[in-house]
């Protein structure tokens, strides 16, 4: 994943912001620049000067400022070219171009970790390197979905294996992994998109299974102590039924963490007191997100099992509005206010939290259904190695 390195000047709320702050630091003074911005000492993969350079290298240009995935649910803005040592300390160069060339889809996840293992999130955007998690022992990973040609780094014996899809894309999947499916459930796989799961299945219900599998919690408590090693590994199923039922589970997961499941239009909270309200200090009790310190404003309706919900190393619901929260200390800052847009972002959030408490339930029963582990897949249990 992108690592900035001076997050309070490459990341910005929106894209108008980003604009400014790119033509000011490329057209001022190196010190002045480190002055205006606070920026300190210059870091060893990261100074005013690199970015100052990568900017005027670009123009520097309005089509280089993209939505970024930052943290979970929480879209920033940044200035993105390919160019390490630039405005951005490190921008993955040979892998996030995928995720802007075409649509696409992502998996995040960490190579290890340090306490339970939740560390997974979809994405369609770029993504900041401390997305699921800022420990320093789990470092975000992105895995395209799909790899297109001539775009950063890439395979180069998956180009020859499968066919051409939109934009001459490709998945970036195991052949030997996709075979062990077919061969399980019966079905032809189709390269690109979805399948109708009764006579192919897709590079896409592909994804959605192992997001289903990585959202069991069985498979969780399960593969405790692997997956704090290494990364999460998914067996194949054992037939077609419980590909299918995983699958469809998984596309709706998809749906709700990429904010676009129909589910989101009907929030389950009401925003209760004041309109526009800053956001003070946060706070959780009788169902209720507060926003300020008498506990007056705030999301009503939030269960506290959605409330205590994490995605990696942060407590999604509380993480979220804490970083729009007022700051004290060396570096001072005004709570954010939240317009109706950001009060509507959030209910969605609430959501898609509760659907996907609801929906894990669900991945238990189908798999416990079909034999449960490890009689739901080819592999066992032991070989599975998390």
């Amino acid at each position: 994943m992108i690592v900035t390195a001076r997050d309070d000047l490459t990341i910005q709320w929106d894209a108008d912001t980003v604009w400014k702050i790119v033509q000011d630091v490329a057209s001022s003074d190196t010190e002045a620049t480190r002055d205006r911005y606070a920026l300190g000492k210059d870091a060893r993969d990261w100074k005013v000067s690199y970015a100052q350079a990568d900017l005027i290298r670009t123009g520097p240009s309005k089509t280089c400022i993209t939505p970024i995935l930052y943290r979970p649910f929480d879209t920033r803005y940044t200035y993105y070219t390919e160019r390490s040592r630039g405005f951005l300390c490190m921008p993955r160069g040979d892998i996030m171009p995928h995720m802007l060339a075409g649509q696409n889809f992502a998996l995040t996840v960490c190579r290890q970790c340090i306490g339970e293992w939740q560390h997974i999130l979809a994405t369609k955007l770029i993504t900041d390197d401390s997305m699921v998690s800022n420990r320093t022992r789990e470092r975000g990973y992105v895995c395209p979905l799909y790899l297109y040609p001539g775009v950063g780094k890439s395979d180069g014996s998956l180009f020859h294996t499968w066919p051409e899809g939109k934009g001459g894309r490709r998945p970036n999947l195991d052949p030997g992994f996709v075979e062990s499916i077919a061969q399980a459930i019966g079905l032809t796989f189709v390269s690109d998109g979805r399948g109708d799961l009764k006579k192919k299945f897709g590079a896409e219900d592909v994804l959605a299974y192992i997001y289903s599998v990585f959202h069991c919690p069985e498979y969780r408590r399960r593969f405790e102590p692997m997956l704090k090693l290494d990364f999460p590994r998914v067996p194949p199923p054992a037939a077609a039924e419980p590909f299918a039922a995983l699958a469809q589970l998984g596309h709706d997961l998809l749906a709700l963490h990429l904010l676009e499941s129909p589910k989101l239009a009907k929030p389950i909270t009401e925003f209760i007191g004041v309109r526009n309200p800053e956001v003070e200090k946060i706070s959780w009790s009788k169902d209720t997100v507060w926003i300020d310190k008498a506990q007056t404003t705030g999301f009503k309706g939030v269960p506290e099992e959605v409330w205590n919900f994490h995605i990696g190393g942060y407590q999604v619901c509380e993480k979220w509005l804490k970083d729009r929260q007022a700051k004290g200390g060396k570096n001072p800052r005004p709570g954010r206010v939240l317009t109706d847009e950001d009060i509507d972002h959030y209910q969605k959030i609430v959501v898609a939290l509760n659907e996907t408490i609801r929906i894990m339930g669900e991945i238990d029963e189908v798999i416990e259904q079909h034999g449960g582990w490890p009689g739901a897949f080819v592999t066992s249990a032991e070989d599975s190695e998390g």
